[in-house]
């Protein structure tokens, strides 16, 4: 018997949700790593850009390592979740998890990687600005 609270899922909320095709791939057919890293800031924009209340730009993004790979076909679930929000910076934790083509469970979602995405607020000259804390 399994404990429910073991089986691992995904944090955060759903930020971007893509289906992963041909024209991604690398030379072995598999989605590419840069792919993936390039969706998941444009996850940690949105999400940075929500606190910020405006536009930020990435200052850092911490080790990711890839559990598994992507396949043509799969839907490609990116969940972001705010970690921390500084005087100018917002860091958000951001996971990606897929449900394989043909998988037998269309519920069953495989952990692909994680990374936390250190963002900054720019103003409209894009120099750096104070985030607007929440109320």
């Amino acid at each position: 018997m399994t404990d429910l609270d073991d089986i691992p899922a995904p944090q955060g909320q759903l930020t971007l949700k893509l289906l992963a095709s041909r024209q991604d791939t690398n030379l072995h057919g598999d989605i590419a790593g840069g792919w993936l890293a390039a969706h998941m800031d444009q996850a940690a924009e949105l999400a940075a850009g929500r606190e910020a209340h405006g536009r930020t730009a990435t200052v850092a993004i911490e080790a990711m390592d890839f559990l598994c790979p992507v396949r043509v076909g799969s839907v490609v679930n990116i969940f972001t979740a705010v970690r921390e929000i500084g005087h100018s910076s917002v860091k958000i934790d951001v996971e990606v998890w897929i449900r394989q083509p043909q998988e037998r469970d269309p519920d069953e979602l495989h952990k692909v990687t994680e990374a936390r995405f250190v963002m900054v607020a720019l103003d409209d000259n894009g120099r750096i600005r104070a985030v607007r804390q929440r109320e």
